[in-house]
């Protein structure tokens, strides 16, 4: 599958805008079009148990106080988007129009981000999200888990800071699963312009590093030589492949999403739930 449309919700904070930067890398490098998603809440939906106990004064100085904050909101996106759109140097093209540049466009709609990022997000060939972070508001969680439960579609992970490269040192978390798989054919447009693959595995009772070298001879039919490498025997998977990662000094990480029931590793935790939780690389993820 190629990657010619990348969605990306920003929300006018500055936590969208690594996602923004990375989304306008991986267009650029790829000459795909950029749908940069700003979505405005609607001002009711800001304001709980509407009319239960409140007087019409209230409700009307709440709601126009719910509008003015998107109103600035909107204003921090649309100023974020043009900074960004400059500085990487994209068109803005309304229209399909397939070339050898990438191209982008800046999509106002009213409602709920994780809702429209659903619906937008299945007519995407990726869609760059941020990671959550402890300072985030909660709707960027509900996004990115709308963008990987709800679309069908690989969910690019941005971190909190933007990355000054993407995909030249890819590493993949291998383990036989179909959420590895799809990610797997995800990537495949970015794994084959790499310069360098290295297969990551973890021996335990689920996985066997025996899977690695399958996978390599899969990357060979499609030109690419990868490096299989054993993640060191420890059992939180998550926290050894993320000290891995860095070690290699890879600049990409692709892999299955919540490969295991997303209610036990929510509750037990597991390999995605840490990732989510402290990735600093970008991470490729496939439900």
């Amino acid at each position: 599958m190629s990657i010619k449309t990348i969605l990306v919700p920003i929300n006018g904070t500055e936590s969208s805008r690594s996602a923004l930067d990375t989304a306008f890398m991986v267009g650029q490098d790829l000459a795909a079009h950029v749908d940069v998603l700003h979505v405005v809440p609607e001002p009711k939906d800001a304001i709980p148990l509407l009319g239960e106990g409140m007087s019409a004064a209230i409700i009307e100085d709440m709601i126009q106080l719910a509008e003015a904050e998107a109103s600035e909101r909107t204003g921090r996106a649309e100023a974020m988007f043009e900074e960004a759109r400059n500085s990487h140097g994209l068109a803005i093209s309304q229209k399909a129009s397939p070339g050898k540049a990438g191209s982008t466009a800046l999509v106002r709609c009213v409602g709920r981000e994780d809702e429209l990022t659903a619906a937008k997000g299945r007519l995407a060939d990726l869609i760059v999200a941020s990671r959550p972070t402890e300072e985030s508001e909660a709707t960027v969680a509900m996004t990115i888990n709308a963008a990987l439960f709800e679309t069908g579609r690989p969910v690019l992970v941005a971190p909190p800071r933007t990355s000054q490269k993407i995909g030249k040192k890819i590493a993949v978390l291998w383990n036989g699963s179909a959420e590895a798989s799809r990610a797997v054919a995800a990537a495949m447009p970015l794994i084959t312009r790499c310069d360098k693959v290295i297969i990551m595995t973890a021996e335990n009772d689920k996985t066997s590093s025996a899977v690695a070298p399958e996978l390599a001879t899969y990357f060979a039919w499609h030109g690419v030589r990868a490096e299989t490498r054993t993640l060191p025997g420890r059992s939180q998977v998550g926290e050894v492949l993320l000290e891995d990662c860095t070690v290699v000094g890879v600049d990409m990480l692709v892999m299955g999403a919540y490969t295991h029931s997303r209610m036990r590793q929510l509750i037990l935790g597991g390999v995605t739930k840490h990732v989510l939780a402290n990735a600093q690389l970008p991470t490729l993820m496939a439900h």
